[in-house]
């Protein structure tokens, strides 16, 4: 049994973790109105960055970090300066609350939404994958999607797998060279798949939740479980492989990230379920840290 060493404490909600340049990167949703922390790999922040409520994070080609404003529907730009600069606008497409983003080696940045508002209790419904371009123009890439969250992009780039929360699954897309996707597919079945009318508002048909998802170089997925105590080493085809339970009990694991000198650190995004850290600033959220034996994909992010 793999046992995780904590890294940080005293956020809100971690979520959307990233290795970059040699530090951890991770939003705080609600922390302050919303931040982003850079730190390293002993745990001492590095730059904290306010943001409104901030999820998804990717870097363009110049080095610029772009990072999702979930409840602002909002892609920001943000430099050396540190001043974030509106980079496109989200709200024609993202429904509930804008969410996870990867950005390819392209300079798109592939965000999505909840797709509908869950903190108010609406009906499950799908939604839609969009592509901003290096222009800032916004299109859907793709629609229909069972509450996306985690996207990935494994070398050579022409694939893209997203998780899909509800639907307990990740689903692979071709990625050409233009930016349109085909041949959706199953990546991973994680557990079955419920009708979407199904869905009730303890998700309980839902069997594990992907919440944010980090690829390795066998291809398989240590996937966050929101709905769960332990996350998942996910094979493709959706065998789960190995569990790491979370290090504090009843907690769940939201997002995980391969990274640290060698890929093989594996960071854990650790909280209370999140029906308790909705719009709360008081700090039960965790950073911890496992070794694994397989490292990163290499890929994006």
């Amino acid at each position: 049994m793999r046992e995780p060493t904590r890294l940080l404490g005293g956020g809100s909600f971690f979520e959307g973790p990233r290795w970059h340049d040699g530090l951890w990167w991770v939003s705080d949703f609600y922390t302050g109105g919303g931040r982003i922390l850079a730190v390293d790999p002993e745990g001492a922040i590095e730059r904290e960055i306010p943001l409104e409520q901030p999820s998804g994070l990717g870097w363009l080609p110049d080095g610029d970090l772009l990072a999702v404003s979930m409840t602002g529907h909002k892609l920001w730009r943000i430099g050396e300066s540190g001043e974030p600069r509106e980079y496109a606008d989200l709200s024609e497409l993202s429904r509930g609350e804008a969410n996870d983003m990867c950005v390819d080696s392209e300079g798109r940045a592939w965000v999505d939404s909840f797709g509908y508002d869950l903190y108010a209790g609406e009906q499950a419904r799908g939604a839609t994958l969009m592509r901003v371009d290096p222009d800032g123009s916004v299109v859907a890439a793709a629609e229909g999607l069972h509450f996306p969250n985690s996207i990935m992009i494994p070398p050579p780039g022409d694939t893209l797998i997203v998780a899909e929360t509800i639907a307990a699954r990740l689903t692979a897309f071709d990625l050409a060279a233009d930016g349109s996707l085909s041949n959706r597919r199953v990546y991973a079945q994680i557990a079955p798949t419920p009708p979407l009318e199904e869905i009730d508002a303890g998700y309980t048909k839902v069997g594990y939740g992907p919440d944010g998802c980090t690829l390795d170089a066998e291809g398989c997925v240590w996937a966050g479980n929101s709905l769960d105590t332990y996350c998942a080493r996910v094979a493709p085809g959706g065998e789960i492989l190995e569990r790491i339970q979370a290090p504090e009990q009843g907690h769940a694991i939201y997002a995980a990230m391969l990274g640290g000198a060698d890929g093989r650190d594996l960071l854990l995004c650790v909280a209370p379920d999140w029906r308790l850290g909705m719009g709360n600033d008081e700090p039960r959220a965790s950073l911890y840290t496992v070794r694994v034996d397989v490292p990163h994909h290499g890929g994006q992010p």
